[in-house]
């Protein structure tokens, strides 16, 4: 039936939230609004001062992290979360908590083709196939779709934090470097978002024994870390920089190749979060395309995969609402 629904993408860094008209299938918006996470004590007083007097049907939020039994156990957000108390705070309209991820594989689904960019073209498949989704932002996430004959149902994971693989001696002089700093467990996460290219940056300099130059340095203190190298990369300002993002696109192919061949994503794999559209001119040089299909034996299975970029930095609110909409 039709109705109104809020839908959200909560992250460490900002919290999205939408609502939108739906009916059946369609959704038409009505208004959003991004909002800084750490500018609220909770989920409820961020939707408060969202909605004001707007009453909603149901209602859904991606959190990045774990969902068990209802309960969000967020990594990067310091936020209780749960459905029960978020549904009081919505008048007792039904609500829902899924993966960050899960949402964003929802989202790809409904993407137009201007909102995607294909690095690798793959294979053409007739029959819906396994999709996987990998996203680098404040953390990494990764999820998949799985094709059921009626439709689609996103698998949440925590790959992000599985154990960093390094590829040759750049990369395991990285991990030696990072197992410094954090002890024997090093995530993808550490070297796959944005902390993680600070992090790369970090560990070529002082390997090179090269302190960042003046102009950098002030904008690294003033600024995001992360955002001053992926500029300065961009611009071709800084050799370290430029070197940080090759390290960490590498890495990001062999890591979303991993993803697909732990799916056999044959459907394709989509690259969605905040980084990838931003560093899309790195994406699109070869080393992440090399670094995919560089996996041995089965280069030709992944030869056949398909990979594609959401430009769309919605594409998380965007299946959260499809969640939503389908809970009326």
């Amino acid at each position: 039936m039709p109705g109104v629904i809020l839908a959200g993408d909560i992250g460490g860094t900002k919290t999205h939230l939408g609502l939108f008209r739906a009916d059946g299938t369609t959704l038409a918006p009505l208004r959003d609004h991004a909002y800084a996470t750490t500018a609220f004590p909770n989920l409820e007083a961020v939707v408060t001062d969202f909605l004001g007097d707007a009453a909603i049907n149901a209602a859904c939020f991606g959190v990045p992290g774990p969902v068990i039994d209802g309960v969000s156990h967020a990594t990067n957000v310091p936020w209780d979360i749960s459905e029960s108390t978020a549904a009081t705070a919505l008048g007792g309209a039904p609500t829902r908590l899924i993966n960050d991820l899960e949402a964003t594989a929802y989202g790809v689904l409904h993407l137009d083709d201007h909102e995607i960019t294909i690095l690798h073209k793959g294979e053409i498949r007739v029959s819906p196939a396994t999709i996987a989704v990998i996203a680098a932002g404040t953390g990494l996430g990764e999820s998949a779709l799985i094709a059921t004959g009626v439709g689609w149902y996103a698998i949440a994971t925590e790959g992000g934090h599985s154990d960093f693989a390094p590829r040759g001696r750049d990369q395991v002089e990285l991990l030696e470097f990072l197992t410094g700093e954090f002890g024997s467990h090093v995530s993808f996460e550490r070297v796959l978002s944005g902390p993680g290219l600070h992090n790369i940056y970090r560990f070529l300099a002082a390997r090179a024994g090269s302190p960042a130059p003046d102009w950098l340095a002030q904008r690294m203190r003033t600024e995001d870390p992360s955002a001053v190298i992926s500029d300065a990369a961009l611009a071709g300002a800084d050799p370290y920089c430029v070197r940080a993002m090759e390290m960490f696109v590498a890495i990001y192919g062999a890591e979303a190749a991993n993803l697909a061949l732990k799916f056999l994503a044959l459907g394709g794999v989509y690259l969605g979060g905040g980084i990838a559209p931003k560093i899309l001119p790195f994406l699109q040089r070869g080393d992440f395309v090399r670094a995919f299909l560089d996996k041995g034996r089965l280069k030709s299975t992944l030869e056949r995969i398909p990979v594609r970029v959401s430009l769309n930095p919605a594409a998380a609110l965007l299946g959260a609402a499809h969640v939503a909409a389908s809970m009326l």
